[in-house]
């Protein structure tokens, strides 16, 4: 017995009761996961770009692939990382080699004020017939600092008519617009997302609504006006200050909620392994125990179905 009368064993499992139980099961229904990043072992086939912003460690194919019998999710969105820039062998290395047949869609990242990116956007798609789903544009450097017209594919200028035309061609290939974006940018989302507002625009990571001010947020939010744009649950972490499963962001999860209703959310970033899984599922208990089953269903699945046409 220690000093507080507990024995050895009911000692630890005390102290195991107060972790994070990451052993979550795999929710019902269809799973979605509509945000994952995949990188290659293979420097020499599959090199980073010499633009790339940041150099990650490998999270391949095969490894994923192993996740995926174990966790049971159905489909998923590559989302092509900032890594690759603008090339994409490995992304139809995934598509080739995927779990199943039509498994996997993917996102591309081109220059979107150059001349060129319609047409190499558009051999793309007609490449990978049916797989590519959106054009990803970030914007995320430091509020009020001017934008950027060379080097990594990131922070080009939202009002530069190469943009518009970008947004166009994306149109008539029938893709979404994926937003990379810090929430002060949210006002120069808005007219592109208003004049093309036959096209799906959807929003990464919460709109990083913790990373900005309350009135930045607040903009965030009136882009759910326009009743083709979406928001997306992931990357909580981003908003947070907390540790897992950071409660302290639940009322900005609310807030997105009403906002864009159960129908235009959706869920990404549910791991690279099941621990990973585990965590992301209880997360999502957490950040929408106030919503019905019904509307969670939708969010973890039968959302991205209709809007990415699996």
């Amino acid at each position: 017995m220690n000093r507080s009368g507990l024995s050895r064993r009911q000692w630890i499992a005390g102290a195991f009761s107060i972790l994070p139980a990451w052993g979550a099961s795999r929710p019902q229904g269809l799973l979605i996961d509509t945000h994952i990043h995949l990188f290659s072992e293979d420097q020499k086939r599959f090199a980073y770009h010499p633009e790339a912003p940041y150099k990650p460690p490998a999270q391949p194919l095969e490894a994923y692939a192993e996740f995926i019998r174990q966790s049971k999710i159905d489909h998923v969105i590559i989302v092509h990382p900032e890594p690759y820039q603008d090339d994409h062998r490995y992304l139809e290395y995934c598509f080739a080699k995927e779990p199943s047949p039509g498994f996997f869609k993917g996102t591309c990242l081109f220059d979107p004020i150059a001349p060129e990116t319609p047409s190499r956007m558009e051999a793309l798609v007609r490449r990978n017939a049916g797989r590519i789903v959106a054009l990803r544009v970030h914007q995320m450097r430091k509020p009020g600092s001017p934008p950027a017209t060379g080097g990594a594919i990131k922070d080009r200028d939202m009002a530069h008519p190469a943009m518009k035309t970008t947004w166009r061609k994306a149109a008539d290939l029938g893709l979404a617009i994926q937003m990379h974006f810090l929430p002060y940018y949210a006002t120069q989302i808005a007219p592109l997302a208003s004049e093309f507002s036959g096209m799906p625009v959807i929003l990464d990571h919460l709109g990083r609504a913790g990373q900005g001010r309350p009135e930045h947020f607040a903009e965030v939010l009136k882009l759910a006006r326009n009743p083709r744009v979406y928001m997306k649950y992931s990357a909580v972490r981003y908003s947070s200050k907390e540790k897992s499963p950071f409660r302290d962001a639940k009322p900005l999860v609310r807030r997105a909620f009403d906002a864009f209703g159960p129908d235009r959310m959706i869920w990404g970033g549910l791991g690279h392994n099941m621990d990973q899984f585990g965590e992301a599922v209880e997360v999502f208990n957490v950040m929408f125990d106030f919503a019905s089953e019904t509307d969670r269903a939708k969010i973890r699945g039968l959302n991205a179905k209709k809007l990415y046409k699996f």
